[in-house]
This record gives C-alpha cells, structure tokens and sequence, in this order.
C-alpha cells in the first residue's frame, strides 16, 4: 500500500512539472499534497505548537517552604605581580578583597534583578569569603546563601561569587588586563524537592 501510494504521488508530480495552465497547476500542487500527507503523514505545524516554549517565571505557590542554603566557589587568577600589590594593599582603588566582599554580597540580594527569570528571594544570611591563595596568584572565593522560602538559593550564591570575582577584576585592572576568572560553580545545596546535594571533587 505505502508503495503504491508512492508511485501515485511520483505521478502527480511529474504531472506538475509537465503542467502549463495555472489552474491545472494550482489542482496539481492541492492534490500533491495530500497524496504526500497520506503517505508520510502531515507535516509539522508552523504554529505556536511546534516553536520553543516561551520563557517564563516558573509558578513555585504550590511548593512547601523549607530552609534551603547553598554553597559556591571561585578563583580569580592574579599573577605574580597583581598579588603581590593587593597582598600589601597597594592598589590605587583602596582594599581589593574588603570591597569585593561587599560586592559579592550586594550581587546576591540582586540576583533577580540580573538573572531574569530568578525569583525575588527573601535571603536571611549571606556569606562571601575572599583568601588570598599563594600557590597559583589567586583570590579563591567561597559564598554561601541561606533563605527560607519555595525555592533554592544556588543561582543566588553563584552570583554572589561572579559578582565578588568582577569587583576583584575591576579593582586590578589598571595593573595587569590577563586576570582571569574561572572555575565558578555551586559546591553544595541543600533542602528543597530534590533533596541536598555535594560536588565530588
């Protein structure tokens, strides 16, 4: 059956290429068509249907709030000579790791306000830990979030340890443009739906 309705669509078609008056033309394509939706099925919507979901807030009224925390890290890489001027507090900008401190925590409690589809969360602690590291010229950045709510505090620490490791960048820039910032990712979660969770290094 699938062949010959194979062959009947092949005949029309040559039958449209072979087709001269509009009329004839227009019937042909409308009958090609069809014969091909019957055999291979209809094809795809265009619509709404098919497109990507549209973005947006996910609904978390229903979820039960529960105490939820969340670790992140960070490394901005220095260089020899960048830390040694933030370890003695030479930088032209004033007190590197104070002032990232205080950027990384403002970067949490606005973290809706950058990250678009994040919920407003009520935060009830946020830590922002900021250590000179001596072996590879960094500063190794450690945040941690705290909320009691519906939902998690992960996009809110890492956050904060992006936010801390831009300030370190802008307070050193004038000294060296090959800073680097890297490795930022959550350590460990806990509470809500799915439970507590820990990287294994």
């Amino acid at each position: 059956m699938f062949l010959r309705r194979l062959a009947v669509a092949s005949s029309r078609s040559r039958r449209f290429l072979s087709s001269n008056s509009s009329h004839d033309l227009a019937r042909t394509i409308a009958e090609l068509n069809k014969e091909m939706e019957s055999v291979f099925g209809e094809p795809p919507a265009n619509g709404p249907a098919s497109s990507p979901r549209e973005a947006q807030m996910v609904d978390v009224s229903p979820k039960e709030s529960s105490k939820r925390t969340a670790i992140s890290s960070g490394k901005v890489i220095l260089g020899k000579q960048v830390f040694d001027l933030v370890l003695a507090n030479q930088m032209a900008k004033g007190d590197v790791l104070s002032v990232a401190k205080l950027a990384g925590i403002s970067g949490a409690k606005h973290t809706s306000s950058l990250i678009p589809l994040c919920h407003n969360i009520p935060l009830t602690h946020v830590r922002v830990d900021l250590t000179l590291n001596p072996k590879d010229f960094s500063v190794d950045i450690e945040a941690e979030a705290s909320s009691t709510g519906k939902t998690g505090v992960e996009m809110e620490a890492m956050t904060a340890v992006s936010v801390a490791g831009l300030t370190v960048y802008d307070m050193c820039k004038a000294a060296s443009k090959s800073i680097q910032i890297t490795d930022i990712r959550l350590k460990s979660k806990t509470g809500g739906k799915s439970g507590d969770w820990s990287r294994k290094e």
